[in-house]
């Protein structure tokens, strides 16, 4: 195996050893979507569904917004993800449908060895990232290599994910632990605000 078949197969690889131009085509895609102004929110999507994996059209990512390669993001419906969001892709990143992401989230997936030895010779791995539907993720949140967030899921700011997170829950802290499952009562709450907000007559456009 080369070193990017090695890299797409969670293995050991050198960085330096991958010249498919991924890094530089990805910085200059970035660049010309900081230059844009801030209302061309279509153009500016534009730009980062020509280097994702994949993005939908109604995806909304204020900048500034960091990538490696871009290319092993896949990103699902409804997205919205506030100022400063960070996702370095050596392995693959997938997020759901209807993912809210606070401001300057950071989204791992490069791991080095523990040993001194090895990670002084520039060798790496890539562990991939999965974060299912309707989650809602906190500002300066990180999400470490290799864990999978479930559907459902509330994670509050300032949290550091190193283990899976399974649905339906509400977790929080560092390292991110599970505080509470969602509740019947959470949902009837919720429900009860909208509700609310919907029959008020001066919400109405």
């Amino acid at each position: 195996m080369n070193d990017k078949q090695r890299m797409l197969a969670g293995k050991l690889y050198n960085p330096y050893h991958i010249q498919d131009h991924a890094w530089e085509n990805c910085r200059e895609a970035l660049e010309k979507f900081h230059a844009l102004p801030y209302d061309h929110q279509e153009e500016s999507m534009r730009i980062l569904k020509g280097i994702f994996g994949h993005l939908e059209e109604d995806a909304n990512i204020i900048p500034p917004f960091f990538c490696d390669k871009g290319a092993q993001i896949y990103i699902g419906k409804q997205f919205f993800a506030n100022t400063g969001l960070l996702i370095l892709d050596e392995a693959e990143v997938r997020i759901g449908d209807h993912v809210f992401l606070g401001p300057r989230v950071s989204i791992y997936t490069a791991a080095h060895p523990i040993d001194a030895m090895v990670r002084n010779m520039g060798l790496e791995c890539g562990k991939g990232v999965t974060i299912g539907h309707d989650v809602w993720i906190g500002g300066n949140v990180v999400i470490n290599p290799g864990v999978t967030i479930g559907n459902n899921v509330v994670i509050g700011s300032g949290s550091v994910v190193t283990n899976d997170i399974c649905d339906g829950v509400i977790a929080a802290g560092n390292p991110c632990r599970i505080i509470r499952k969602i509740t019947e009562e959470d949902k009837a709450y919720w429900q009860k605000e909208m509700k609310e907000y919907l029959e008020d007559e001066d919400t109405k456009l």
